[in-house]
Order: structure tokens, then C-alpha cells, then sequence
């Protein structure tokens, strides 16, 4: 079931935004859906679905009178069949997109063991990854390229090894893709035993490199559209919501420790609030038009200070083969458990 608040306006974007009902989307989708534009936002059940709409009404505090409408369709990344019935409503409904904005992520940090997807594939590569790459795929037909289309990725500073949060344990590194390529069941890319801070870090290097692959495939196919990776910093929420909601499960009292050694002594985090607005100002400003594939970073100068900028990616994601092996290999593992 798709749901709708109110619309009174006409001509502003249309936006499909993954992992916009807590943290960073939805403060995003709050802020782009005050603006008049229009969202579709998927939840992973009609619970989830019911409760975003309320938090919305709740959070616009009554002025309704000139949002954009809402959509929440009922898909659950850990499922790539989900993706397939998405994409039938959507066609039947002859919708057009014109953002498309692929921002859901966990990680599940502390955990000794890892999570399936219901196709079988480590939950953070399946999620982080696989499932975004199968859905766009599926949602470039229904891209408007024609009204300021763009595609936006979060990724994370920590794909770098030698960024700071990148240095902290386990680094990231694809290797050879040897579990990608291996014909068993693999609980990492790289082929080694489980890590889940690695497993995330490794996820992240993969939304760059998809983001890269993607920019080079539209180019080729002569479709100019902005594919813009980005980095939102070390975002932690004093509530129980957000991107650590998941890792608290593994280890609450050293979640609850890290927390406030980062956020309230070291200030070296930024709010679910603020990286939001990061995130609607990409999708709205013109300064973030450019053709091609650019990666941004929220970078921290000083603590409680930081500054978006054009960054550097790290030394493996810059490898032309990787990105296009990573595709290749994807689909390839698309087509065997699908």
C-alpha cells in the first residue's frame, strides 16, 4: 500500500530516498518535504510506514498547507524480491523520478556472527550494496533525465584507510573480490573470516565504486547525470534512533561509552539534524550539478566545526578494474540467488 499526506503544489522534484525513516533521511525527507517536493519514501512494513507519516505531521507542527506529497511503499532492502514488487507499483502507477537517493545503511558492529539476507548474502554487503545496486538498476528507466536528475550515495570517510575514522580497527580493502568470485556462500568481499567493522568499511568502498562504475555506464550510454558519492561525518543521536541503533544491540555499555567520549567530550560528531540538511542541500543546490561522479566530505576541523568539501577518494576506490569488476561480479550474484 502506498500512502499520501496533502499536496497543493505543482512542478518541484520528485525524490525516492532509501532509509528515510530515521537519522539523516529522515531529517532530509523532512526538510525536502517542507520545501513542496515531492517524496517517495520505501519502509520496510506498514507499521514502520505508519509511524513515518505521524512523525511527519507531528514534526511539521500542523503547517501542512504547502508540502509536497509523501509516498511510502512497503520494501525491506534484505529482500531483493521486495525491490521487484516496488518497482510493479511503480510502473502501474506511471511514476517518474527525478532524485534518486540511496542513503539506507547499518552496521552491526560487535556482532561475532554474521546476518543473512533473505537471499542468503551477508546482510551489511546485501543491504549497504547489493540491494541498492539491484534498485537502481531497476529505477534508471523511471529517472526523469530531463529535470536536474541526479543520484546520491552515502558513503562514509571510513572507506579510507588513511582518513581517521578508516585508521580504527580492521581497514578496508576489497582484495581480489575473491568472495564475491567464490561459488559458496562468502561472509566478506575479500574472502576472509567475518569482521562486521570491516564488513561495513568494505560496504562503504563499495558505494563508491558502484557510484564511479554508474557514472561511467551512463556516460557511455550519453546520459549526462550527476552520481555524487558523499561523506556525512560521525553522526550520533542522544536518542535510541539513528545508524548506531543497530550496534547498541552487540555492545550497549561500550555504544553508550563511545558515545560520550565522541559527541560530548571530544565533539567530534555532528547531529542527525545537521547532516540532513547536508543532504537536501545536494539534492536542491546547483553547486552540486556537475556532471559526472564527485565524491563530498563533511570533514571535521576543529571539534564541533566542520566543512563539506570535495575530497580525495581513497587509493583502492580509485581503481578503474575494481569498480568495474565489483559490477560485473554483482550482477552475476544478482542472477544466481534471484
Amino acid at each position: 500500500m502506498i500512502k499520501k499526506i496533502i499536496n497543493n503544489k505543482t512542478n518541484y522534484l520528485t525524490i525516492f530516498l532509501t532509509g528515510g525513516s530515521s537519522g539523516i533521511g529522515y531529517q532530509a525527507a523532512l526538510k525536502l518535504i517542507s520545501l513542496g517536493h515531492d517524496i517517495i519514501l520505501p519502509c520496510r512494513n506498514i507499521l514502520r510506514a505508519n509511524q513515518v507519516l505521524t512523525n511527519i505531521v507531528n514534526d511539521l507542527k500542523g503547517n501542512l498547507s504547502n508540502i509536497g506529497n509523501i509516498y511510502t511503499p512497503i520494501m525491506d532492502l534484505c529482500d531483493l524480491n521486495n525491490i521487484d514488487s516496488l518497482c510493479s507499483d511503480l510502473e502501474k502507477r506511471k511514476l517518474k523520478i527525478d532524485v534518486l537517493i540511496l542513503n539506507a545503511g547499518l552496521q552491526y558492529t560487535g556482532s561475532k556472527e554474521p546476518k543473512w539476507s533473505s537471499q542468503g548474502v551477508e546482510l551489511t554487503f546485501a543491504v549497504n550494496h547489493l540491494s541498492h545496486f539491484y534498485l537502481t538498476k531497476n529505477l534508471l528507466p523511471f529517472l526523469n533525465k530531463n529535470n536536474n536528475s541526479k543520484i546520491i550515495i552515502t558513503s562514509s570517510e571510513v572507506h579510507n584507510p588513511t582518513s581517521p575514522g578508516g585508521k580504527v580497527g580492521a581497514k578496508a580493502t576489497l582484495g581480489t573480490l575473491a568472495g564475491l568470485e567464490s561459488k559458496s556462500k562468502f561472509k566478506m568481499i575479500d574472502g576472509n573470516q567475518f569482521n562486521a567493522d570491516k564488513a561495513y568499511k568494505d560496504s562503504k568502498l563499495c558505494n563508491i565504486l558502484f557510484g564511479i562504475e554508474l557514472s561511467n555506464r551512463l556516460n557511455l550510454n550519453k546520459v549526462s547525470i550527476p552520481v555524487i558519492s558523499w561523506a556525512p561525518g560521525l553522526v550520533i543521536s542522544k536518542d535510541s534512533q539513528g545508524f548506531f541503533r543497530y550496534s547498541r544491540k552487540y555492545n550497549q555499555l561500550g555504544q553508550i561509552l563511545f558515545a560520550f567520549i565522541a559527541r560530548d567530550l571530544l565533539r567530534i560528531t555532528t547531529s542527525n539534524e545537521k547532516a540532513g540538511l547536508l543532504l537536501s542541500e545536494l539534492v536542491c543546490s546547483s553547486m552540486y550539478n556537475e556532471p559526472g561522479f564527485n565524491y563530498y566530505s563533511n570533514k571535521l576541523i576543529s571539534p564541533s566545526k566542520f566543512i563539506f568539501e570535495k575530497t580525495n577518494i581513497s587509493v583502492e576506490a580509485q581503481r578503474r578494474e575494481l569498480s568495474n569488476k565489483l559490477w560485473e561480479l554483482s550482477e552475476a550474484l544478482i542472477e544466481k540467488i534471484k
